[in-house]
């Protein structure tokens, strides 16, 4: 778990992606902004991490190793301390199918990659102030 602190933030967003380099790009990005960051390289450490912190808002990706991010968001929304988390899924895959069952297991929202910074910065702002 990484996880970067300040006392005046916009609230803090809970980024897991198996890749890390997706990770530091988004961490870079959303930190600029004035966010504060926790990052996990997967559901299981994102579910572990969840437990000592709760984060305003979750990007998450779809495409994991071991337990998908639609496995990770049905754990998340089953758990009554966690379940009204907003979940954005950040993925490669851009099909309606896949885009209707984020929906269906509990995301608020999807931005397909490669993303361009300002639409995520445009979703994230639109959760993080709901």
């Amino acid at each position: 778990m990484t996880m970067t602190n300040s006392t005046d933030t916009l609230g803090t967003i809970l980024l897991v992606d198996d890749l890390p380099d997706n990770l530091q790009l988004l961490s870079d990005l959303l930190t600029q902004l004035g966010y504060s960051i926790c990052c996990a390289t997967s559901g299981k450490m994102a579910l572990k991490t969840l437990k000592v912190q709760q984060p305003d808002l979750i990007l998450l990706d779809i495409m994991m190793p071991d337990m998908d991010g639609y496995q990770t968001c049905a754990a998340i929304k089953a758990d009554e301390m966690l379940c009204d988390i907003p979940i954005i899924f950040i993925s490669a895959i851009d099909d309606v199918f896949d885009k209707v069952q984020a929906f269906a297991c509990g995301g608020v929202d999807y931005i397909s990659k490669p993303f361009r910074v300002e639409e995520v910065v445009a979703r994230v702002e639109s959760q993080v102030t709901i």
